[in-house]
C-alpha cells in the first residue's frame, strides 16, 4: 500500500524556518515527481514546490522563490522542503503529492492541486 506522511511543521515566529519532511512507503519517490500543496481554510489549494524524476526540474511558487528549498533524499525515501524567512501568509497545511509519468515539476504541481483525496498534512503557523 503506498502511503505518504508528512511531518516537520509547527508553530515559528516570522522570519523562522521549518523543514518539512514527505515519508514514502510502498512507492520510490525517486521514481516519481513529489511535490508540496498548502490550503487555508476556505481559500484554492496554492501548489508552492516539486521536484520531478523525469527531467529534474524543480518548481517553487513565486511567493516560495528565495525561501524555500525543495531536496530529496534517496535513502530514507523521504523528499524535504526547507522553509526560511517565514511569513504569517505561509500559514496552511501542508500535504504532499506525487505524480507519475513523464512530467516536468512545473506541469506535476498544476496536476497535483486537483487532486481530490488528501492526507493529513502538517500544519504550519507563522506568528507575526
Amino acid at each position: 500500500q503506498e502511503q505518504l506522511v508528512e511531518s516537520g511543521g509547527g508553530l515559528v515566529q516570522a522570519g523562522g524556518s521549518l523543514r518539512l519532511a514527505c515519508a514514502a512507503s510502498g512507492l520510490t519517490l525517486d521514481d516519481t515527481a513529489v511535490g508540496w500543496v498548502r490550503q487555508v481554510p476556505g481559500k484554492e489549494r496554492e501548489g508552492v514546490s516539486c521536484i520531478a524524476s523525469y527531467d529534474g526540474s524543480t518548481y517553487y511558487s513565486d511567493s516560495a522563490k528565495g525561501r524555500f528549498t525543495i531536496t530529496r533524499d534517496t535513502d530514507k525515501n523521504t523528499v524535504y522542503l526547507q522553509m526560511d524567512n517565514l511569513k504569517p501568509e505561509d500559514t496552511a497545511v501542508y500535504y504532499c503529492a506525487t505524480a507519475d509519468g513523464p512530467v516536468s515539476a512545473a506541469h506535476a504541481i498544476r496536476l497535483m492541486v486537483q487532486y481530490k483525496y488528501w492526507g493529513q498534512g502538517t500544519q504550519v503557523t507563522v506568528s507575526s
